[in-house]
């Protein structure tokens, strides 16, 4: 759809609306939460708009009829829960756990895996109900906002965005009880218990509060969800083995297993050990920095246990280059630019290196720490005769002296260059230059004097 095609269809839109005083139909993002139940009689109130809910459900624990209802009390026309577990893993998840992808070297990109398919899914019932616009509860703060639109404007161009953090006059989420409260609806939080939290099968993430201050300890005993602090861990290390294939994870201690349930099942393991918990300072992509909480129990063991497999079937080269489009990767999902030809080439990229991942990681699980505890691939690259201390015959010593002269000569003819030019020991090559000049210069005398030189004996 053109610029101009675009304008004329909103035009259009907007005559009809108001020729047979048809309500704006506007799609929300519903999640229960104080944000969102407080943005359906805002909406109404200021928008004279029919408000659809859609609940995605992406893993969160929630009772999904009791959100129904609240948004059906709160002004909502209707409410749809969206079951998309089984995609998101399958289409979001895998595909960051294959590229390593990580952002700040702690976030394993929970929230930022999900709002691509939350935007995804916004659209199909914009398209189903006819809707004009699409709103969410993103603050004009921070980066979900920027998820949520480039979601929807890489996948219908032609929908309004409607963010009411970015324009209503409500400051503070003590303003949002206060607005709910006053016209008699139900508040979904209490004061005192009023972080800001994100959760869905791959993590939980928690904001606000003490955590607002970077000096304060976070109050773990108040604030974590489905993992307990290494202290409170067993005191009895636990194994867990996982079998990958192409770098996917599809086995658990030996048992075949769905996606979405082998997660479930290690964020218990995990969270029962104390694994996945992050503290970090992040740079947001609107320029600040925030803090923030993360449980990632499941995803944490995950991500070591794919990484030491890699080190077994990935050569060098591979590997090393790897590590940069992780790195890329990362921040391209981060920044919400999940819907992007470079994403989609670089994991393009990830999935040709994960042909030959395959095989099985054994992990030990102790007080929030995970350590190898063994690996085996059929395809993997470590050979005993050739990493053995004992000589085997597909490595002869002798060979590595030509190849690390060969490797190092660029250090050689450095260091032979800085003695030179300080006076001391000249380089083979100057010294062959030299004698070869003095050579030359002696031919060149004795021709113009007409003298034949000749060696004494």
């Amino acid at each position: 759809m053109s610029i101009t095609d675009f304008a004329r269809f909103n035009y259009t839109n907007s005559i009809l609306r108001s020729v047979y005083k048809m309500k704006k139909k506007i799609v929300l993002a519903y999640s229960g939460g104080l944000d969102t139940t407080v943005i359906i009689p805002w909406l109404k109130d200021n928008q004279d708009c029919e408000v659809i809910a859609v609940c995605v459900d992406v893993g969160q624990a929630a009772d999904w009829k009791a959100i129904q209802k609240r948004a059906m009390a709160t002004g909502a026309s209707a409410c749809y829960v969206a079951d998309v577990k089984k995609e998101y893993v399958e289409q979001y998840v895998w595909p960051a756990l294959k590229a390593g992808a990580v952002y700040e070297d702690k976030y394993l990109l929970g929230t930022s895996t999900a709002r691509p398919l939350i935007a995804k899914v916004l659209v199909e019932y914009a398209r189903k109900e006819k809707a004009a616009a699409v709103a969410h509860g993103a603050t004009g703060k921070g980066n979900d906002q920027i998820r949520f639109d480039l979601g929807i404007m890489a996948l219908a161009p032609d929908l309004e965005i409607i963010a009411p953090w970015r324009i209503w006059k409500l400051k503070s989420r003590e303003d949002e009880m206060r607005y709910l409260a006053r016209r008699k609806l139900p508040v979904p939080v209490t004061k005192k218990n009023s972080y800001s939290m994100d959760d869905n099968l791959w993590h939980i993430s928690h904001e606000g509060l003490e955590l607002e201050d970077p000096s304060n300890e976070p109050q773990y005993k108040k604030m974590l969800s489905i993992t307990v602090t290494p202290e409170k861990a067993p005191n009895k290390a636990e194994y867990v083995e996982i079998e990958f294939e192409k770098g996917i994870p599809v086995a658990l201690n030996g048992k075949k297993m769905e996606g979405a349930a082998l997660i479930n099942q290690l964020n218990k393991i995990g969270g029962a050990n104390g694994i996945g918990i992050a503290d970090i300072v992040e740079n947001r992509v609107v320029g600040m920095k925030s803090r923030g909480v993360y449980e990632t129990p499941g995803g944490s063991i995950l991500y070591y246990a794919h990484q030491e497999l890699e080190h077994l079937c990935l050569d060098r080269q591979t590997y090393s280059f790897k590590q940069q489009v992780s790195l890329k990767l990362g921040e391209l999902i981060y920044g919400g630019l999940w819907f992007t030809p470079l994403r989609e080439a670089l994991s393009a990229f990830v999935d040709s290196t994960q042909e030959t991942v395959s095989g099985k990681v054994r992990v030990k699980l102790y007080k929030g720490s995970i350590s190898a505890a063994g690996a085996t691939s059929p395809n993997s690259l470590y050979n005993s005769s050739l990493a053995s201390f004992t000589t085997g015959e597909l490595f002869n010593h002798a060979d590595a002296k030509g190849f690390i002269k060969l490797y190092g000569l660029p250090v050689l003819v450095r260091s032979l260059m800085e003695q030179e030019r300080k006076g001391g020991v000249k380089t083979p090559a100057s010294s062959s230059a030299s004698g070869k000049t003095r050579a030359s210069s002696g031919k060149t005398k004795a021709a113009s004097t007409g003298k034949r030189t000749t060696k004494k004996k």
